[in-house]
């Protein structure tokens, strides 16, 4: 086969420069450091940093009681008549201070629903939910409020740290759904503005309850 000129010109350059190892010309480019920093606070204050900036709404608790009294205060204060939740684990602390759980409240009509959750994420501010809690997937997005009750021992820096929390404590098989939840509901699909709680809740809350003290 006849070669022209001028590509066996380009490929002897090919050759010699397979010949040659030449240095990178950018060593730090992407590729040779994390992409994300490392933990730079307390993971408390760096999850309400984060989640306050995605428009969610923190309490920290120093104990279950001060939980519930805070979330009664809360209640009182927005005027909220009906609070849903599925998690019977839950309801001997609420019910202590004061909240009322009415059986003819369901998540189609209540004021806002409470859940536990798998773990927090610190680094992003989401709280990781799984179908194999609160009797369903449901809970969390139908009501118009999302409350979420977390411990200290759930609150992680990453997402790979609470999936390594969703393994430990579901070895055998994982739950059919884990999601990823960051502040309220919102989209941008009409119009690109951006409109909150269209698909899910408007407003979300964690308390996170101290287990250290």
């Amino acid at each position: 086969m006849n070669v022209s000129p001028s590509k066996e010109s380009i490929l002897k350059k090919i050759r010699k420069a397979l010949t040659v190892s030449t240095p990178l010309p950018f060593s730090q480019s992407e590729g040779y450091q994390s992409v994300y920093q490392p933990q730079q606070m307390e993971p408390e204050m760096e999850f309400a940093e984060n989640f306050s900036r995605l428009q969610g709404k923190f309490v920290f608790c120093l104990n279950e009681a001060e939980m519930a009294a805070q979330l009664k205060a809360l209640s009182v204060q927005l005027g909220w008549k009906g609070l849903f939740t599925k998690d019977n684990s839950l309801k001997p602390a609420l019910e202590a201070a004061g909240i009322a759980f009415d059986e003819s409240t369901t998540l189609h009509n209540c004021d806002a629903a409470i859940t536990t959750c798998e773990a927090l994420v610190a680094r992003t501010g989401s709280i990781a939910l799984s179908a194999a809690l609160n009797g369903g997937r449901t809970t969390s997005v139908y009501a118009p409020v999302h409350i979420c009750i977390a411990y200290s021992n759930q609150l992680v820096y990453d997402i790979k740290d609470a999936m390594q929390l969703v393994r430990e404590k579901y070895p055998e098989r994982l739950p059919s759904l884990i999601t990823f939840a960051s502040g309220p509901s919102r989209t941008a699909d009409i119009e690109k503005t951006l409109v909150v709680g269209v698909h899910g809740p408007k407003e979300v809350y964690v308390f996170l309850v101290d287990q250290h003290a």
